[in-house]
């Protein structure tokens, strides 16, 4: 199943399929705030980091099947499959979009 995403967030799964470390944390604000797996990681050189530690760690692929708003966050829950404890999952991917940036990202199950 195919959906239509917002510029920043297609731009991020896109460069997240290429393990772009770089390109990710570029999808992002100065600023930006991700909190993943219990861990939080405040602006881009941390996102970074975060984005190539998990892709030197593992080996996975990430589809996005749905997208909606909610509470001022664009939602898109996302079937990941890899070499990762609890493979696969459905993740729920909780974005917040400032101008054409991401500023904030939570990842849960």
């Amino acid at each position: 199943m195919s959906i239509e995403l917002p510029g920043a967030i297609a731009a991020y799964f896109a460069k997240d399929k290429r393990s772009d470390a770089k390109g990710i944390s570029e999808c992002f604000t100065e600023n930006a705030v991700v909190i993943d797996e219990g861990n939080t990681y405040t602006g881009r050189d941390a996102i970074r980091n975060w984005m190539a530690n998990a892709s030197t760690k593992y080996t996975y692929t990430v589809e996005p099947f749905s997208i909606e708003e909610q509470g001022g966050k664009t939602v898109v829950s996302s079937h990941l499959v890899g070499n990762f404890p609890g493979s696969p999952v459905d993740l729920r991917y909780f974005f917040v979009i400032d101008r054409d940036k991401i500023a904030g990202l939570e990842i849960i199950v």
